[in-house]
């Protein structure tokens, strides 16, 4: 089965290896089957290591509490129409990505913006950051390098970064929640196009269950998109803590 993000031109495909957007990337040439794509819009931007880093670290359906204070791990709250969530960043192991995300917060770019699509088969997850409720695209800033090559996992409770399947380093301001342990398809495995996987960048420490209400949408097919909110689900702001 495939789902088609028809304004966006992404596939998403349950046969597929690859599967949502890691931060950003160049096109390298793969011999693998076509990657499961959680993708973004068709207007954004066109060394592997060893070993495996569990992202989260705690459950994030029993988070812990720790302070905020920590530059390498800052905390945002992201204010949604179903509630708020609070996600611990990973400047440690996706700097680049983290930066990029900030910067987006910091000059309002979330605000307004919906969840546009929930994808409720494996993968599971619900993508946003990039469409008002009316459907019109903000305006992304030029893609960031994918950092999936950091081996976090897209394990249930984390934030990754979406970017379109035909291009590694093609992230900008779209990003997805992962709704269930997702990274089969959706980790770095290589540096192949089909292989290199989507970043992930952080993990939820408070609200997952807003989360999970989000990924519970009721959704519909439109022209232009797939699966996507039949209420929208609205992002107020996103903001440091």
């Amino acid at each position: 089965m495939q789902f088609y993000f028809k304004s966006l031109a992404v596939l998403v495909s349950t046969v597929g290896m690859a599967a949502m957007t890691g931060c950003g990337g160049g096109k390298e040439a793969s011999t693998e089957s076509p990657p499961t794509a959680i993708g973004m819009s068709g207007s954004e931007g066109g060394g592997s290591q060893s070993g495996t880093t569990q992202v989260p670290t705690q459950s994030p359906d029993n988070p812990s509490k720790d302070s905020a204070s920590d530059p390498l791990h800052p905390v945002v709250l992201i204010e949604t129409s179903l509630g708020d969530i609070q996600v611990r960043l990973d400047a440690e192991k996706a700097p680049l990505t983290v930066d990029n995300f900030l910067a987006y917060a910091d000059r309002g770019h979330y605000d307004q913006t919906i969840f546009h699509q929930v994808l409720k088969e494996y993968p599971q997850v619900v993508i946003g950051g990039a469409f008002t409720a009316d459907l019109t695209e903000k305006k992304p800033q030029p893609p960031v390098r994918n950092e999936a090559h950091n081996r976090v996992e897209n394990r249930r409770g984390t934030i990754a970064m979406a970017r379109q399947s035909d291009a590694i380093d093609s992230a900008t301001c779209h990003f997805f929640f992962n709704l269930t342990d997702n990274q089969k398809v959706l980790d770095h495995k290589d540096r192949t196009l089909g292989g290199y996987g989507y970043c992930v960048f952080g993990e939820v420490i408070e609200g997952m269950n807003v989360v999970d209400k989000i990924g519970a949408s009721e959704t519909h097919d439109t022209r232009q998109f797939e699966q996507i909110p039949t209420e929208p689900v609205v992002i107020n702001s996103i903001r440091r803590l």
